[in-house]
């Protein structure tokens, strides 16, 4: 059951047995359903949270209550709203599933306890922010400097498969664009997608 998770921890850092049942001893397990909310906008961020199945969404919601995907977390993918978690603020991001999901969890206390005693932890989470803010710069860069019809190409390769699994509307309010445009940009270049 664990496996993919300590795959995971295994990229940056690694952990001994008497480590890894310590780690194990703090992680929690949650499943969620498909438009299930993980965090509300204005709510503390109390965990982090790891894919272990399904998918999830970060989104946040304009004055006229329209959505925002700012990034999707599939299998084998960290999130929380950063700020919230780091600093135990209300958060400014939204968390929720896009089909029915089981994660993996630390709460913030048991984090900064297992930082205490398996000091690699924070290396482990120090690198996965690091790779977080530039994947963030980098898809700034990309809407403010490409097309949409290059940004749905980087959409499809940086998320290989999920198309088939999640609804055209998040994907479109992911790249900033209209579901009806983004039907358009499928059609013209791959003709009409199942």
């Amino acid at each position: 059951m664990h496996e993919l998770i300590l795959t995971n921890f295994a990229m940056h850092i690694l952990l001994n047995a008497e480590e890894t049942e310590r780690v194990l001893s703090k992680l929690q397990y949650r499943e969620i359903k498909k438009n299930a909310a993980l965090l509300n906008t204005g709510k503390v961020c109390a965990n982090i949270y790891f894919v272990n199945k399904g998918c999830l969404r970060i989104f946040h919601k304009d004055a006229e209550n329209a959505e925002h995907n700012i990034l999707f977390c599939p299998e084998n993918w960290w999130t929380c709203d950063i700020v919230s978690f780091a600093e135990q603020a209300p958060a400014f991001y939204a968390i929720a599933a896009l089909e029915n999901t089981e994660v993996f969890y630390f709460n913030y206390k048991d984090l900064e306890q297992l930082y205490v005693e398996i000091p690699k932890l924070e290396r482990f989470f120090r690198i996965l922010i690091q790779n977080g803010f530039n994947l963030y710069q980098h898809r700034i860069t990309s809407n403010l400097s490409r097309s949409a019809e290059e940004r749905y190409e980087l959409f499809r390769k940086q998320y290989p498969g999920l198309e088939q699994r999640i609804a055209q509307k998040h994907i479109a309010s992911y790249l900033g664009i209209t579901p009806v445009f983004l039907s358009m940009i499928r059609k013209k270049k791959y003709g009409k997608l199942e």
